[in-house]
């Protein structure tokens, strides 16, 4: 079975990792099938039943920060978990069409619902969250430049770290790696 890893902090920031040398630093730790997509730290490779987990989101994050200096996030899913992201649909068609973008925020874990209160009751007008498991969906009817909506604001108000992804580069993952 595939997995990924969504990381955070890669190629923002002024933090450049080349995606060859992403490949390389995860095929040195003994992953195997590793291919990147795109250039923002999405990186898929074979996944066994044994490694798994927040084990090996700690593994990853363990040989990244060794190998790059600072910290760098990592949130795993398997293939099927990845189809069913790509595959959900929380918002509606009228919603869907007032849209300039939608986004998914990996999560470690599903949030406190609290957290997540407090998250939806600080949004913007612009802004609508839908929270499934581990994912928080994002439609935003203005460019991310418009809103005070972050992925910053998503890791202060859960308390967890998370990393986005708009839905358009999911849904081309899943098609090619689920």
């Amino acid at each position: 079975m595939k997995g990924v890893a969504f990381l955070r902090a890669i190629n923002v920031g002024g933090r450049v990792v080349k995606m060859d040398r992403l490949r390389a630093l995860f095929l040195k730790a003994g992953f195997t099938g590793v291919e990147t997509f795109i250039a923002s730290g999405n990186v898929m490779f074979d996944m066994t039943a044994a490694a798994r987990g927040a084990s090996l989101e700690k593994q990853i994050e363990t040989m990244l920060r060794d190998a790059l200096g600072y910290d760098v996030a990592a949130l795993v899913r398997t293939g099927p978990e990845l189809k069913a992201v790509a595959e959900h649909e929380p918002f509606t068609p009228a919603q869907l069409k007032r849209a300039f973008t939608v986004n998914v925020a990996f999560l470690r874990t599903a949030p406190d619902p609290q957290a997540f209160k407090a998250l939806d009751a600080g949004r913007q007008t612009t802004d609508t969250f839908h929270l499934k498991g581990r994912e928080l969906y994002w439609l935003s009817t203005v460019g991310q430049g418009q809103t005070k909506t972050s992925n910053a604001v998503f890791e202060k108000t859960l308390g967890m770290h998370s990393t986005v992804r708009g839905i358009t580069t999911i849904r081309r993952m899943a098609e090619r790696f689920a």
